[in-house]
């Protein structure tokens, strides 16, 4: 799954040249260069650090609640939007659908795989909120319950777990998952920012997709996303895909946290690479229809989105540097889930490399110094 290569000719996000040693699929001195190690020719591209995505719920007509087993292919096919690592998310469901996940992520690749590596899994529920629950199927809702997270730990492969903490029992169970090294993440919830704090003093670090699925900013009142503005604890998921947000709340949101803060994640569906027309999302229909992806009755119901439109947005929204921009899939998403081995282009990191040209539309993906993704097949 690792190896040898040199990137050459490439330019860093801040302009100056850029060339990458990769050894052993860790990012090396150029000395450590193999004979005979592949050469990928990334003259005229940006070389950014793999680009890693926090709330994929499925791409290229997989979904990952509704078919867990088809996580490796899913892994596969992120790979083709510059995702070197990622959180398969499943989102409100039958117990089952969590079991078969995690059964999948345990069972591993098949021989000869390669893709983004899946790095955990994202619960996205299913103890939330009925009357923030969005596009979740309100029959699988439950109150929180130490049975329900019995076994959710970061070792057995729950990274994340999105959760509306003025449930009752829901302030016990933060504590309970951060003590298993899992982050808990605030959302789909109608909590005041007094439940809020006190989820975040139990441990929660993160607030999934900010400004959906959650109360407005009130002046006495600020709620969750009036928290997570303020409040230095806080990563916040952001879907910069041009229909979760007006462009101004981007930009304001964007001023309020920094690169440092903002996670951009996609919350892709089994629509992304799908054209219009039907799909599904968990047991649930949906419509892909110029751009979103909708329930029925109208309801954003995740993304198409790749994580390349979403930065193009963020950049367009904020003025943002091409470094500031990466970083919200790179750095602040490493760092969020506590793996300083990615998101970063250093010396001992991972091998993960995303190459993009000036518009940021991705040329090819490197994972542990592997080219899994080359548009044009491009090794020199």
């Amino acid at each position: 799954m690792t190896g040898d290569l040199v990137i050459r000719g490439g330019s860093a996000a801040d302009g100056a040249s850029c060339d990458v040693t990769i050894a052993a699929g860790r990012i090396a001195s150029p000395a450590a260069a193999a004979p005979g190690a592949g050469v990928l020719d990334a003259t005229g591209l940006t070389v950014l650090p793999g680009w890693l995505d926090l709330q994929v719920n499925g791409v290229a007509g997989i979904d990952l609640t509704l078919e867990p087993e088809r996580l490796w292919e899913a892994a596969a096919a992120l790979a083709t939007y510059g995702v070197t690592a990622f959180l398969p998310t499943v989102i409100t469901s039958a117990p089952q659908a969590r079991e078969r996940a995690l059964a999948a992520l345990r069972d591993g690749p098949p021989a000869g795989w390669a893709g983004a590596m899946p790095l955990g899994l994202h619960f996205e529920g299913p103890m939330i909120a009925e009357e923030r629950k969005g596009a979740h199927p309100a029959r699988w809702l439950r109150a929180p319950a130490p049975e329900i997270v019995d076994g959710w730990r970061r070792q057995a492969g729950v990274a994340m777990v999105t959760i509306a903490p003025e449930l009752p029992g829901a302030l016990e169970v933060i504590s309970a998952l951060v003590a298993a090294g899992v982050v808990v993440s605030i959302g789909h919830t109608t909590a005041g920012s007094d439940l809020v704090l006190a989820a975040l003093d139990r441990g929660a670090r993160m607030v999934t997709h900010l400004g959906n699925a959650m109360p407005p900013v009130l002046a006495r009142d600020p709620g969750p996303a009036g928290v997570a503005l303020g409040d230095a604890r806080v990563t916040a998921g952001v879907i910069a895909d041009g229909h979760h947000l007006h462009r101004a709340s981007l930009a304001a949101y964007a001023s309020a946290l920094g690169p440092e803060r903002l996670l951009a994640v996609t919350d892709c569906t089994a629509a992304l690479g799908l054209p219009d027309g039907p799909a599904r999302l968990g047991d649930q229909h949906v419509v892909v229809a110029g751009g979103t992806v909708r329930l029925a009755d109208g309801t954003l119901a995740g993304s198409g989105a790749a994580l390349a439109q979403c930065l193009r947005e963020l950049r367009a929204a904020t003025g943002w540097s091409l470094s500031d921009v990466a970083a919200t899939c790179t750095r602040t998403a490493a760092d969020l889930i506590d793996d300083r081995a990615r998101g970063r282009l250093e010396v001992g990191a991972r091998g993960d490399v995303t190459l993009v040209d000036e518009k940021l539309d991705v040329v090819a993906t490197v994972v542990g110094g592997r080219v899994v993704h080359h548009t044009d097949g491009g090794m020199g």
